[in-house]
């Protein structure tokens, strides 16, 4: 009977040594995600002595998929947290290692094939779009021309587009004049803005989708010195956004959406005691994205965090 026990509470406590692959800190929202990330390895591994966390950062999904090899041939990995890079050139990398026996959870840029993952870990990307388009319908009173940006070209990116479009389409005076790529990146949103302004004689409102590149339309639009644009919505809940809401310095920066990077320490986290417990999570974990007014903004800053 004693070895009965033993055997079970052996296998509850197997050592589990979990790889998190991430994009490297290349903006503020990535910054975070690495950030919480060291966060994370910090307190998991003081709270369990049988836990081993490696963080590897990469700056494109090349690197990335190299790494994963690494993570499996020389740190032995048996467990893998994965923000992938991109989507469709990450999704064969990872099933390879899922084939080879480590458990993985994906979190935010999905795959293009989920057989590759065990779980998946996200924030509300459908709520991201749909309440960015809501807000912006309300306030432009349905009707005006809108131009959008894009992150990069990921399953979530698609998520928040197609949310965003399923509104906006049922509001025939709403015009979506164009909705180009920005790569969540500051100065390659900057561009695009530029563009559009160049573009576009008129525009009531800019869907930026990301804080970052919010920050990058509203150099193009003071550079431009265009009057028109009467809103500029951002996403995610950057501190330095919520704390433009809180004190209303910006009358183009009204409100945001919730998209705490915090969800890679909730996905570490989740995966490594559920591992140690020798248990799975549930295919799909989201993570709710609330609308960020001046009534709620102080529920979301947080002036410690690097985003």
């Amino acid at each position: 009977m004693a070895a009965m026990g033993l055997s079970s509470g052996a296998m509850a406590q197997e050592k589990v040594n979990l790889g998190v692959s991430i994009p490297a800190a290349t903006h503020s929202f990535t910054a975070g995600v690495v950030w919480w990330s060291n966060q994370a390895k910090a307190e998991l591994e003081k709270a369990h002595p049988n836990l081993k966390v490696t963080v590897k950062t990469s700056s494109g999904a090349p690197e990335q998929a190299n790494q994963l090899q690494d993570l499996l041939t020389v740190n032995r990995i048996n467990a893998l947290v994965i923000m992938p890079f991109e989507s469709a050139s990450l999704t064969q990398p990872v099933a390879q290692l899922k084939k080879k026996g480590v458990y993985v959870t994906v979190v935010d840029r999905g795959l293009t094939d989920t057989s590759a993952q065990d779980a998946y870990v996200s924030g509300d990307n459908t709520a991201f779009g749909r309440l960015a388009a809501e807000y912006l319908v309300k306030k432009l009173n349905g009707k005006g021309d809108i131009v959008a940006l894009r992150g990069i070209a990921t399953t979530l990116d698609n998520e928040r587009m197609d949310a965003f479009n399923a509104v906006i389409k049922k509001h025939p005076d709403i015009k979506l004049l164009d909705a180009r790529y920005g790569n969540w990146n500051r100065d390659d949103a900057f561009k695009v803005m530029q563009d559009y302004l160049t573009r576009f004689k008129h525009i009531d409102a800019v869907w930026a989708a990301d804080d970052d590149m919010a920050f990058g339309v509203l150099k193009a639009i003071e550079q431009a010195k265009r009057t028109d644009i009467k809103e500029v919505f951002g996403g995610a809940g950057a501190k330095g956004m919520v704390k433009t809401i809180i004190d209303g310095s910006n009358p183009l920066i009204q409100a945001d959406v919730s998209y705490s990077p915090k969800f890679i320490y909730d996905a570490i986290k989740l995966t490594a005691e559920a591992r140690l417990k020798g248990e799975k999570l549930p295919e799909t974990t989201i993570i709710p994205s609330v609308l960020i007014t001046k009534e709620n903004a102080k529920d979301f800053y947080f002036p410690d965090s690097p985003f």
